[in-house]
């Protein structure tokens, strides 16, 4: 198969995973060995199929430094799971704009290397799928990137949670541009919200009525501190949207981020409270906890986004592509229930069309 070559923006601790697991997986071919992906293959396509070209942040110290070393440097703090071969693709230095908030201003140590023309990178390095993983707060810098992505006639995936796949003047914008586009807040392997809505699924299902709900989720790493500062009550509507629709009913649902504990590192701690009434008006009540290291929750399904984007590239596919949004994100153009995304994106892989 030709390759899939990829364009991250911020290399962060999800960049750090999803490097590594395109190294844990490469040499993988067989479907009782690949454990931790939905899909060994997709479309035809293997992880290994996938290679990064080029990268960008804004870090002193990542920018100018190999990709394989640039994963493992502070302020990451996702643990070194295997060694990566050097990738041969230097971090490029990209515009600052609204990547750093007052709670990052002291983490963050800004490279005075000259700013890169970012769309120029994208066309020489032939890329031809850009994948933003910059922090939640950073609205205008993620317009930036998809702006660079259609002037160099690339894919964008938008994996924060701010609107673009989901806004419709900027689907306009990438269907005028005859490129795809997915997003917006890619949802996690092992997710609180896609647990929470699985819950409450099945719960309804079996004719219990739910009144209340809350997912509360606490973090550590710079991605936690920057949802607390600038992204918390987006990341609120978000997830309280996506979680709605798992129920056939109004109910009082919330759903969140809460706070920032600097010692969690890496990892994630997600609190479930579900009340509602059985049989008879009799009452119940569901108190959990999970717990997850945040990095790698992106990689499985972003292995699946890549090789379904370049499934959509090759039969010349443009704007916001449904099925991808609504199998892989928590704010797809148009929210619909697991059950409907899954089938979606089966249909779209099988080149079956889909309502």
């Amino acid at each position: 198969m030709a390759k899939i070559k990829v364009a991250l923006v911020g290399v962060g601790n999800c960049a750090s995973a999803f490097v590594q697991g395109l190294q844990y997986y490469k040499d993988c071919y067989e479907k009782e060995k690949s454990i931790g992906l939905r899909h060994l293959y997709l479309g035809g396509f293997h992880p290994r199929d996938i290679q990064i070209v080029a990268a960008f942040d804004i870090d002193a110290r990542k920018v100018g430094k190999d990709l394989s070393d640039a994963i493992f440097a502070a302020p990451n703090n996702f643990s070194k799971m295997l060694d990566v071969s050097p990738l041969d693709v230097k971090v490029l230095k990209g515009p600052v704009l609204d990547g750093i908030g007052e709670y990052t201003r002291d983490v963050v140590e800004i490279s005075n290397q000259s700013q890169t023309d970012v769309a120029k990178a994208l066309k020489e390095n032939d890329a031809e799928i850009m994948v933003n993983l910059l922090p939640s707060g950073a609205l205008k810098a993620s317009q930036w990137y998809a702006e660079q992505a259609m002037a160099a006639n690339c894919a964008f995936v938008n994996v924060t949670p701010n609107f673009i796949a989901s806004d419709l003047e900027w689907a306009k914008k990438f269907e005028n541009a005859e490129v795809p586009l997915v997003g917006d807040d890619l949802i996690d392997q092992v997710g609180a919200t896609t647990l929470h809505k699985t819950l409450l699924k099945l719960l309804s299902t079996h004719g219990v009525c739910i009144i209340e709900t809350y997912q509360l989720d606490v973090g550590g790493g710079t991605e936690s501190l920057h949802t607390l500062e600038r992204a918390k009550e987006l990341k609120r509507i978000v997830k309280t949207r996506s979680v709605e629709t798992a129920l056939p009913y109004k109910a009082e649902v919330v759903a969140g981020s809460t706070d920032f504990v600097d010692f969690l590192e890496n990892r994630r701690d997600s609190y479930f409270w579900i009340r509602g009434i059985y049989f008879c008006n009799t009452p119940m009540q569901i108190d959990l906890k999970l717990s997850t290291i945040d990095a790698p929750n992106a990689g499985s399904v972003l292995l699946d986004v890549i090789r379904a984007v370049k499934i959509a590239l090759n039969r010349k596919l443009k704007g916001a592509i449904l099925p991808i949004c609504a199998y892989a994100f928590k704010r797809p153009p148009r929210l619909v229930s697991l059950e409907a995304a899954e089938e979606m994106f089966t249909n779209f892989i099988n080149e079956k069309t889909y309502e």
